[in-house]
């Protein structure tokens, strides 16, 4: 099954180009040109990943990810920049980023990454839903 990466970056070129060459790679691409549009799109579906620019008009990366993390803990998040910043890094993984890649980044590494990340993903669901099921056996006298 293949991976499904959602890209948001407000260069609507270089998402179509990164999305393409995705694509190429068996994965299922969906893209957002804003952070905004992209908290839509994380009500609607589910992502394995998420590739995020850090640097966007409206909100950047930082607020998507301290937005989306309250209500989505278990995405994974993949940041992007073309500037970057040691404590843009630093934050980003406080905030729980998976990952801090400059741009241009490395297909091979980039793709490694989202891999990483579907597998942590699923991990965490399964941990989930253990967690219901167990809450639901000791809260009922059986």
């Amino acid at each position: 099954m293949s991976e499904k990466v959602l890209l948001v970056d407000d260069e609507k070129e270089f998402v179509d180009a990164l999305a393409d060459r995705m694509r190429l790679r068996d994965m299922n691409v969906s893209t957002a040109g804003s952070a905004k549009e992209a908290l839509k799109k994380v009500e609607d579906e589910t992502f394995d990943a998420i590739v995020l620019d850090l640097r966007m008009p409206e909100m950047n990366g930082i607020e998507f990810l301290k937005t989306v993390r309250k209500k989505h803990p278990e995405l994974q998040i993949i940041m992007l920049t073309g500037y970057g910043k040691v404590q843009d890094s630093v934050e980003a993984m406080k905030l729980g980023a998976m990952d801090f890649l400059e741009k241009p980044a490395d297909l091979d590494l980039l793709t490694a990454k989202i891999h990483d990340a579907k597998s942590k993903r699923m991990l965490l669901a399964e941990k989930q839903t253990i967690e219901k099921v167990r809450k639901i056996l000791t809260e009922r006298a059986w």
